[in-house]
């Protein structure tokens, strides 16, 4: 065997060591996933009168028709899938209960039946994707239900999926006064408050409405979202700060009172107590319903972030005491691990396995595309690897090297908010950069003429250095400027937060040819720095081949994918950053953003080995630093500034800062991918193919996609 080993290439053995690392960490994974075997997992899906459905089922061994238990409808928020909710279905089904991990409408597999007008995405996928869960969980025969025919169902859903859970408890109530049963039980929600909620109804209906279940709220202290202060709660001091990312008490609020039954007047409640609570009348346009009823309520407030409430062990904690308060007395006698301590649990070993299965994806992809193109036709795609750019040397080339270096990684970063959100407003620095840019290289040109140099100085030679300057600084001012006329949300582009990302991409990358092509022709030329330097080739062949080795390696990285999936029910991710399968409209969707995302990458690997091929050492770290430093401080300073003072450094961005939970670590892989596959081949393409292609896949397959959206 060692012998065996010893004649292996690098790139096999990377090759086998990636796949060896997806094998044990799929298996292992696996393994916590189905709690050693002792829950069977089943992708299912079903039709409903607003479209299709799609989850993962959770069935604990012994549980059926001839052992009905208790079931959990749990679903994840606006960008995820149901693979998020991993932590409250493992430790529930472990428990004995029967959980339903589910796809809202219009994410992951689930898919929303009718058209969708402009704007109107946000009033479909959420409204009733738990309402009709629930109702098909109802029709199940393993489904526990009372002799008056009440099931024992509970939802719960993170973000928009706990506004959905309680939306689901209320049409819930409607209908059960006409059918004489209750479908739902018991619910809690995770990061989410009555806000958007009362597009259906007031959080007073919405409690009336609760009657006799018990019901709890996870409301984090830090959620950059939701459980705000109302406008007359606020002190002068709150109120001078724009947004929402800020520190958050919402049992002490008057909406987070009055859901435990307290007065306004009253101080703020107990977070972790279950309060005996009367709901209210049920009142509907005027017409009393049903009388007020007794119940039980419950709010926990962890010390995390919105999208930490995915990955916690404290919210999990609290998941698991609030559902054994809820079923108390309703579990199947069978279920015999229900009591199991709220701090038992082990789905933190299947997210660490996860990550195990996609360092070794990672691996596998890089090894794959490495050996591909040493093959017939795919070796087109090499060439002579050339010297790095020269200027490096004397200590002003270290300064302007840095110099760019600084620039490239942290312009993206400070005006991420403005480029997220395609917002020229704040851009105007770089707008009028742009501008000023463009007036020097054309009093550049001026000079030239009038001072009538020679040879590189002459006339001629600055004016085309200077018309390419101003081309690239022409075409980022316009991609600025006309920012709301690029990547509109529509029937084509159907992915919000892909177009954001998509956006920024195409800015960071036209910063980063800026400023490269300045300092190559202000500098780097001047010092013996080559145009073939940069990796560009030309060639068709080279290019071609290129894209073929890029679409085999991804291929064939997904097929193993695909397999991990087959055998062991798992796919590769950690936390937000997720690499899973994917349907054809998937595909489709990634294909029309790929040409942006290539753009990026494209001008993204020939900056990063413009900046890193010279360094005698530490290059891919390096590389990784300038690819992801500048995203990584902007976070630091985001979150670091919320937990120290309550007041995030972006108080007003809530959500583009969770965008690069997965992004941030995305380009740090795909800075590897550039400078190990440009010392492979000697060029761009391979490593500029690979990147945009993979990624462009990822980051389709794994967000909200409104597949029906008018434009």
């Amino acid at each position: 065997m060692k012998g065996l080993w010893e004649r292996l290439d690098n790139r096999r053995r990377m090759l086998v060591v990636g796949l060896l690392i997806v094998l044990i960490g799929s298996f292992l994974a696996g393994l916590f996933h189905t709690s050693f075997y002792s829950v069977k997992i089943s992708r299912i899906g079903f039709e409903t009168e607003r479209g299709t459905l799609t989850g993962l089922l959770y069935m604990p061994k012994g549980a059926g028709p001839d052992d009905p238990r208790p079931v959990i409808v749990t679903t994840h928020g606006y960008l995820n899938s149901k693979e998020m909710q991993d932590a409250p279905a493992i430790e529930m089904s472990r428990r004995g209960y029967i959980v339903l991990a589910l796809d809202m409408y219009d994410h992951g597999d689930s898919r929303w039946a009718n058209d969708i007008p402009p704007g109107g995405h946000f009033g479909t996928f959420w409204i009733y994707s738990q309402f009709d869960a629930a109702n098909y969980m109802y029709d199940q025969p393993y489904t526990k239900k009372d002799s008056d025919g009440n099931a024992y169902i509970a939802v719960s859903g993170h973000s928009m999926g706990g506004f959905s859970s309680f939306i689901a408890m209320y049409f819930d109530e409607l209908a059960a006064l006409q059918k004489g049963y209750r479908t739902i039980y018991t619910g809690i929600s995770v990061g989410s408050d009555f806000s958007y909620a009362g597009a259906v109804a007031s959080q007073e209906q919405f409690q009336a409405a609760f009657g006799s279940r018990t019901v709890g709220m996870i409301a984090a202290h830090y959620d950059e979202f939701f459980f705000n202060k109302s406008d007359g709660e606020k002190t002068a001091a709150e109120k001078a700060v724009t947004g929402t990312v800020t520190f958050k008490d919402f049992p002490a609020t008057n909406s987070g009172k009055a859901f435990l039954g307290l007065a306004s007047n009253a101080p703020a409640g107990n977070a972790g107590q279950f309060y005996t609570v009367q709901s209210g009348d049920l009142v509907v346009g005027g017409q009393t319903l049903r009388g007020s009823e007794e119940g039980k309520r419950v709010i926990y407030t962890p010390r995390e972030i919105h999208p930490w409430n995915h990955f916690s062990r404290t919210t999990t904690a609290h998941l698991i005491e609030f559902y054994t308060e809820a079923f108390t007395g309703v579990t199947s006698p069978n279920q015999t691990r229900v009591n199991l301590s709220p701090n038992n649990q082990i789905w933190w070993l299947k997210e660490a396995f996860n990550l195990v299965s996609l360092i070794g994806f990672f691996i596998t992809v890089l090894a794959v595309a490495q050996m591909v193109i040493s093959l017939p036709f795919f070796k087109n795609a090499v060439v002579s690897v050339p010297k790095p750019l020269g200027g490096v040397k004397s200590e002003s080339a270290r300064r302007i090297y840095w110099l760019i270096a600084i620039v490239v990684t942290l312009l993206p970063a400070i005006f991420f908010p403005g480029l997220i959100n395609q917002n020229p407003e704040a851009m105007k620095p770089l707008i009028w950069g742009t501008y000023i840019i463009i007036a020097l290289s054309i009093v550049w040109v001026i000079r030239a003429f009038a001072t009538k140099g020679e040879g590189e100085n002459a006339p001629a030679a600055i004016g085309r250095r200077a018309v390419v300057i101003i081309i690239f600084a022409a075409a980022l001012a316009i991609w600025l400027v006309r920012a709301q006329s690029f990547l509109k949300l529509g029937s084509y582009f159907n992915q919000p937060t892909t177009n954001q990302i998509a956006y920024w991409g195409v800015a960071s990358g036209l910063i980063a040819a800026l400023v490269n092509v300045i300092a190559y022709y202000v500098d780097r030329q001047k010092k013996g720095a080559e145009f073939t330097s940069y990796g560009i080739v030309l060639k068709p062949m080279v290019i071609v081949a290129s894209l073929a080795s890029a679409v085999v390696s991804i291929i064939l990285g997904y097929i193993v994918l695909w397999l991990m999936q087959l055998i062991f029910g798992v796919d590769f991710r950690i936390w937000t950053l997720a690499v899973r399968t994917f349907k054809l409209e998937h595909l489709r969707t990634a294909m029309r953003y790929l040409p942006y995302f290539f753009v990026f990458y494209m001008i993204n690997t020939v900056a990063v080995n413009a900046n890193t091929r010279g360094l005698k050492r530490g290059s891919c770290l390096v590389a990784v630093l300038l690819n992801a430093g500048g995203l990584a401080l902007w976070l630091l300073y985001q979150y670091g500034k919320l937990f120290i003072t309550g007041v995030a450094g972006y108080p007003a961005e809530p959500l583009n800062g969770i965008l690069l939970f997965a992004l941030t670590p995305i380009l740090a892989v795909a800075a590897i991918y550039a400078r190990k596959l440009f010392d492979t081949t000697g060029n761009i393409w391979l490593a500029s193919f690979l990147n945009s292609i993979l990624f462009t896949m990822i980051t389709a397959a794994n967000t909200a996609m409104f597949w029906n959206l008018m434009s």
